[in-house]
Order: C-alpha cells, then sequence, then structure tokens
C-alpha cells in the first residue's frame, strides 16, 4: 500500500472549462489506495512518529477522524502491524464506519469534532484516551507539522510537475488545514501570484477568523462532511490562503448533482463544496481564458452513498423530495 499512495491523475475537464471557460483540471485523490488525501497524511504522521520514537511496535495508533484519515492510518497499521482506534463524530457516514470495522480498526462514536475543550468531542475522547493507555500514539492530525508536510513534500511538487507550473488558482475544502497549507506554502514559494482558495462551510468559524482573526463563538450547524471546523486546527497556515469561499448545504448538493448530471461523476461532499465555490467564485469575478485552475477532489461519492445520493436522507435533512437537477436549481 505505501509505494501505492500518492501520484494521483491531474485530469482536465472538458465539462467544465467549457463551463467556465477557461483551463480547469481536476487532482483526483480518491486514486489513492484508501480512495481519499488523506492516505498521504496518515503516511507522514506514522512514519515521523516512527523516526521520533512516538509509535513503537505493538503500540496502538489513535486519531480522531471524520472517517477519510482514520481509514488511511487503519489500512496503514494493518501493512504496519500496528493497532488502531478511530474515535468518529457522528456526523460520519455509515459508509466509512463499515469499511474501518472491516479494516479492523476499533471505532468509538462520539457526539461531535467541536475541538478539544469539548470533552464529548471526538479530539477530546481521543486524547483521554491515548493518556489512560502509554502503549499508544496519538496523531492528533489537527495540529500535526506532518499532516502539512505530507502535502509540501508530496501534493505539492505532483501538481507542480503534473501542471507544468501553470497553475492560476487551487481551489481546496478546508478541515484540518493541511492539505491547503501544504499546497499553499509550496505553490507560494515559487509562485507568488497563485491564488490559494480554500472552501468553507456555511457554519464553520474558519471564514470569520480569516477575515477578522476572531473566532466566532456562536457556530453553526451543516451537513457536509469533511471540511469546516468549530475550532482553529493548528496545521492550518491562514497566511497562505487569499481567500475562503463559504459555501451553504444547499449549494453543495446542487454542485453534486449538476455534475453528476452533466458527468456521470459521483463527487465526495467536500469535493462537491469544492464545485459550489467554484461556480461562487465565477459569479464573483469571471475566469480568464488563459487561467489553469485545479480543482482537489478529496474522496469520492460512494463513501456518501447513504447520505449525499440518498433521496431519504436528503428530504429528512434539507426537505427534498425529488432529486434531479430541476429540483435542485
Amino acid at each position: 500500500m505505501i509505494d501505492q499512495i500518492g501520484n494521483t491523475p491531474l485530469t482536465k475537464s472538458e465539462t467544465l472549462s467549457d463551463q467556465y471557460q477557461c483551463q480547469i483540471y481536476i487532482k483526483e485523490d480518491f486514486h489513492n489506495p484508501g480512495m481519499s488525501s488523506k492516505d498521504r497524511a496518515a503516511l507522514y504522521m506514522i512514519r515521523d512518529a516512527e523516526i521520533k520514537n512516538f509509535l513503537k511496535p505493538g503500540y496502538t495508533i489513535i486519531e480522531a477522524s471524520s472517517g477519510n484519515t482514520g481509514i488511511g492510518l487503519a489500512l496503514l497499521a494493518k501493512e504496519l502491524g500496528y493497532k488502531c482506534h478511530i474515535f468518529m463524530s457522528s456526523k460520519g457516514s455509515s459508509e466509512k464506519v463499515n469499511l474501518l470495522n472491516s479494516i479492523g480498526a476499533e471505532v468509538t462514536i462520539c457526539q461531535n469534532s467541536n475541538g478539544p475543550k469539548d470533552p464529548a468531542s471526538s479530539q477530546a475522547r481521543a486524547k483521554s484516551y491515548h493518556e489512560r493507555h502509554p502503549h499508544s500514539f496519538f496523531c492528533n492530525q489537527y495540529f500535526n507539522q506532518a499532516n502539512i508536510d505530507a502535502h509540501y513534500y508530496m501534493t505539492g511538487p505532483e501538481i507542480w510537475k503534473q501542471s507544468e507550473g501553470k497553475v492560476s488558482h487551487i481551489i481546496a475544502g478546508v478541515g484540518t488545514g493541511g492539505t491547503i497549507s501544504g499546497l499553499g506554502r509550496y505553490f507560494k514559494e515559487r509562485k507568488k501570484n497563485v491564488n490559494i482558495l480554500g472552501v468553507d462551510p456555511e457554519g464553520s468559524i474558519l471564514t470569520d477568523y480569516h477575515l477578522k482573526g476572531v473566532v466566532n463563538t456562536s457556530p453553526g450547524k451543516y451537513l457536509i462532511e469533511g471540511i469546516g471546523r468549530h475550532f482553529i486546527p493548528g496545521a492550518l497556515d491562514f497566511s497562505v490562503i487569499d481567500q475562503f469561499i463559504q459555501v451553504s448545504d444547499q449549494e453543495t448538493v446542487t454542485a453534486a448533482y449538476n455534475f453528476k448530471e452533466m458527468t456521470g461523476y459521483l463527487s465526495g461532499f467536500s469535493s462537491a463544496a469544492v464545485l459550489a465555490a467554484l461556480n461562487k467564485l465565477d459569479q464573483q469575478q469571471h475566469f480568464k481564458t488563459t487561467d489553469f485552475v485545479v480543482l482537489f477532489f478529496a474522496d469520492h461519492g460512494s463513501r456518501y452513498i447513504s447520505k449525499l445520493y440518498n433521496s431519504d436522507w436528503l428530504k429528512k435533512e434539507l426537505g427534498y423530495k425529488y432529486i434531479n437537477r430541476s429540483e435542485l436549481t
């Protein structure tokens, strides 16, 4: 598995390029073995912990995850001979929980993922479990430099090489902050005028913090998985992000179904949010024909069949009666 992580395709979307009249490419990071970009961070956090002697033979790898990082860690733990215990918010999809169980990871479902200060959160419970079990390593992806390093040393160079350095915009969801921080640092060092754009759900506090430098103590709720936060992650480097684009649950669902109708492709939840952000950005400032836009697709829609692509779930959560483009737009 380790040798298969990375070197995922950067594929031109003719459909989106025609629609927005510029060059739009999708970084298809769901082609990693665990079907998400989080395999990269999982590998770097494990290797970093081994080098520092924090992770030893027979230890249990512990993490708070919305699912994808947990899956990457569980797959690597199985290959490398470690145990794995993942603490997930109840918001996580059943597909992710079932996959973690099938790999052999222990899974604890928590009330929320509101950060280490909330004792009911996945982050606080993972930390508490680690403190009570000495033969364990808590990855703590939200505050782990190796999370950023994975994208600075792996993903960034890949996209640079694949695009021949032509990238003008990178649009990526922001959750732990590792992906966009690593990509932002790598590209800003080589091309200062590249636009690094973070996608954030309405209800998250990250956009307000980027604009005002103040933590919103009354965050809202949102259904989008994998991105957005109710606390400020230490692995998020705001200095390399030019702009945050907030999208609603409805805009994200609409983007997912529009893209599905046009291409047949099932985008993941955060990838659909990236598509919604692309549309919003185009409304704010039309792209130039020479623009080279990279959309970062962190995972695949197959992880969300029970939610994003489930008519009963959408009806319950958002009031949708039918699931087709005419109803969603």
